[in-house]
């Protein structure tokens, strides 16, 4: 048989308007899924050739097999690039046939802010009216898209160091009907959520403190934490991991792990406890979530194709 899976760009998959809800839904299964060993995953596998790039893989099996390679190029926006390039194979599980190349740009915003949704529609205050971002990139975008669509919101609190994006950024929340103020880094600690998506080989100092978080606030953390100061992370009285196996395995937990009170897993099934108190959803990612979107993704493109 001639190898000619079906290849969707970016464009395609955004054509099909996938919406939060269904980001949400089907996230949750896949993690739900993992825990009564229904889809089968490996922890990411990351290399950092030390040149500001950032490699990384996920892999999960269960109905489909779903590979994901994607590449971080800091200097590609300067050449007219995605910063986010890489791609997205998925397999039948049975027979291993390739059923579709995805592009990986699309898919990993939505799926980091899907995983972000999941865990804010258990941790955040369901009326959250602001939400602050540090970062003004594709993740910050992300975020909003979908949280605009789960939370009342009315307002948010921008902080970057690029115009352009803080003003795509602000343009974006205008389209949905939200009022957007620039600020400095600090000041939108003041928000009910906070997303940080500073890039991943920040290097600079730490300069969030989380002990001047509003008392029922949660903060996202997309970026391993690089722009919280270490100390000021006891102002989390919650701290919450999509995979509590994978961050112990790092050389620099995001918090000492006898701080994490449970995973993503836990939070879906109802086994983890909250806490009262400003809270933290930190995430590196996980194949869980690629599988989720990807899959889904796959079998709407069919359902309509067909």
């Amino acid at each position: 048989m001639a190898f000619a899976p079906t290849v969707l760009d970016d464009a395609a998959l955004q054509a099909l308007g996938i919406g939060a809800a269904d980001v949400v839904k089907a996230i949750k299964a896949a993690v739900l899924d993992v825990a009564k060993g229904r889809l089968r995953t490996t922890p990411k596998s990351v290399i950092q050739p030390g040149d500001g790039r950032y490699m990384m893989t996920t892999l999960a099996s269960g109905g489909f097999t779903v590979v994901k390679a994607v590449t971080v190029c800091p200097d590609n926006p300067g050449k007219g690039l995605p910063s986010i390039t890489g791609a997205i194979m998925v397999l039948d599980a049975s027979t291993g046939e390739c059923l579709a190349l995805m592009d990986a740009e699309w898919i990993t915003g939505v799926r980091t802010a899907g995983l972000s949704a999941v865990a804010a529609t258990r941790m955040a205050d369901p009326e959250a009216r602001v939400m602050g971002f540090v970062g003004t990139g594709v993740q910050a975008r992300s975020h909003l898209d979908l949280f605009a669509q789960l939370f009342p919101l009315e307002k948010v609190l921008v902080s970057g160091r690029g115009q352009a994006n803080i003003d795509a950024l602000c343009a974006f929340a205008a389209e949905r009907g939200l009022k957007a103020e620039v600020v400095e880094a600090a000041d939108t600690l003041a928000a009910d959520i906070v997303v940080t998506s500073i890039p991943i080989t920040y290097s600079g100092a730490p300069f969030l403190d989380a002990r001047a978080m509003k008392p029922n606030a949660l903060a996202i953390v997309t970026d391993a934490a690089k722009p919280w100061i270490p100390e000021g992370r006891a102002g989390f009285n919650t701290v919450i991991v999509d995979d509590v196996a994978q961050e112990a395995a790092m050389p620099e937990p995001v918090v000492p792990v006898a701080r994490i009170a449970g995973d993503l897993t836990g939070l879906v099934s109802g086994q983890v406890t909250l806490g009262a108190g400003p809270r933290a959803f930190m995430f590196r990612g996980i194949a869980a979530g690629d599988y989720a979107l990807a899959a889904h993704v796959w079998t709407t493109y069919r359902g309509r194709s067909s």
